[in-house]
């Protein structure tokens, strides 16, 4: 692999001695990892099913190293949503967030999903799980990925971080800045990153970084936990950043982080004023673990901060009863029990959100809470959400597939299947595990697989 001289002059500059045992690692194959979802499976049940060559990561209680060749993506459990595929050294920032169910947290820069999905598991789909993205394309795989993974207090939005300041001051008890960086920690994984890297662009990413995490710092309640992390080894986005960071806010204090796996201690001399408290930060690096570039600050604003908590108004938007009828026609003919939640229209979609929900209106929103479905004329058809938000007991008719035959390939495809359950809707599994929609007629189950996720036929 060929990299930029200035990045080996710093990276040698920075690491002395260890150098030589950085740069061999760029020799080496990378390391796969997937991360179980909780609101799924357990560790236990995935171990016996999963046909996987699996190794615990040591950073992360859900996370699992697999060889390449089990290619987990193409497996039907992927599309259930029982799994994450997600870096390993990545895993390792979500734990320290130490999520719990009903809090309010704000995931601000959320892209593609992976340290959102683990938050998601953390909170049990309880509370209220902000998660951002200013690009609006990869917004959408984020919302695509909260979807597949059955996430339902989710509220995706697409905007600025300024703006959302403006709207949640003082508002969430933990937030996640997974900065964008200049990428140097992925050069392994992503060669393409390489293309783009420059002096000039390390120093905007740390530009940004510092504007990111003022805007952060508003949101955050007092008492309240933030999270910084990077892919990148560069000081000026690390330990420089939150050396900023630290000064300008002087109710903000870093806690330490539990070095796991080959995890290091962040590095006060890479600081410009050699702050003795960057001991606390984590990094970690290729030649230590088994995985890519990351680094890791825990920070707290203090219980005695000037700023008051931000209680916002809830979301008060309900359904009427007359426009829910055909949707409760459809939910005592194909579910056991009543979906949970407050139930709203936006337009003639239906969606469901916990209670205590925060007031939405006027952002650019991309998935909000759990999409039951839409009102048609005289009929409501259910959404996809709906298979992969709901546990399998939901479900009153179901056409199990088995992950040992070809069938579910087909239904990925979006072909029909034979079956001679009873006519109407049917939730589609694989191993029990939900998939997707299926409505039977004449012995033959129409495929209600979204299109956009279908596999083409070989």
């Amino acid at each position: 692999m060929s990299l930029p001289k200035l990045f080996i002059e710093r990276i040698s500059h920075m690491l002395n001695d260890e150098s030589n045992a950085f740069f061999a690692t760029y020799e080496k194959p990378r390391f796969h990892g997937l991360r179980i979802n909780p609101l799924k499976i357990n560790h236990e049940l995935f171990a016996q099913l999963a046909p996987f060559h699996l190794k615990p990561v040591p950073f992360c209680d859900t996370g699992f190293y697999y060889e390449p060749e089990d290619e987990p993506g193409k497996h039907p459990y992927h599309q259930a949503g029982l799994y994450y595929i997600q870096e390993p050294s990545a895993m390792a920032v979500a734990d320290c967030l130490d999520a719990k169910p009903f809090e309010r947290i704000l995931d601000l820069c959320a892209a593609p999903g992976g340290k959102t999905t683990q938050i998601a598991g953390a909170m049990k789909n309880q509370g209220f799980l902000m998660a951002n993205e200013i690009n609006a394309k990869r917004a959408k795989a984020l919302s695509e990925n909260i979807e597949r993974c059955g996430v339902t207090n989710a509220l995706v939005t697409n905007e600025k971080p300024e703006r959302l300041a403006k709207r949640f001051a003082g508002y969430f008890d933990k937030i996640l800045v997974d900065a964008p960086c200049s990428g140097e920690g992925m050069f392994r994984k992503d060669p393409e990153a390489i293309k783009y890297w420059s002096v000039e662009h390390v120093k905007h990413c740390a530009s940004m970084q510092k504007e990111i995490l003022d805007h952060a710092y508003k949101m955050l309640k007092p008492g309240g936990i933030l999270v910084y992390s990077t892919c990148t080894f560069s000081a000026e986005e690390n330990e420089q950043s939150i050396e900023h960071f630290l000064d300008h806010h002087p109710d903000i204090e870093l806690l330490p982080i539990q070095k796991k796996g080959g995890m290091t201690d962040g590095n006060p001399d890479w600081s410009l004023s050699h702050r003795k408290d960057l001991i606390k930060t984590a990094r970690l690096w290729p030649h230590h673990v088994q995985g890519e570039g990351h680094f890791i600050a825990t920070c707290k604003k203090a219980h005695t901060s000037t700023q008051s908590e931000n209680n916002s108004q809830t979301f008060t938007q309900t359904a009427k009863k007359y426009e829910l009828k055909d949707f409760y026609s459809f939910e005592k003919e194909c579910l056991t029990t009543s979906v949970p939640g407050t139930l709203f229209f936006m337009k003639n979609h239906l969606f469901s959100i916990p209670k205590d929900f925060p007031d939405f209106t006027g952002l650019r929103v991309v998935r909000t809470g759990l999409h039951i479905g839409e009102q048609k004329k005289q009929r409501f058809e259910p959404n996809h959400a709906l298979a992969l938000g709901l546990d399998p007991s939901y479900f009153k008719q179901k056409l199990n597939l088995s992950s040992t035959d070809k069938e579910w390939e087909s239904y990925l495809r979006g072909e029909t299947l034979p079956s001679n359950l009873d006519k109407g809707w049917t939730i589609v599994t694989v191993d029990h595990y939900p998939i997707g929609w299926g409505k039977i007629a004449n012995g033959i189950l129409k495929n209600f697989y979204p299109k956009g996720l279908r596999r083409r036929s070989n």
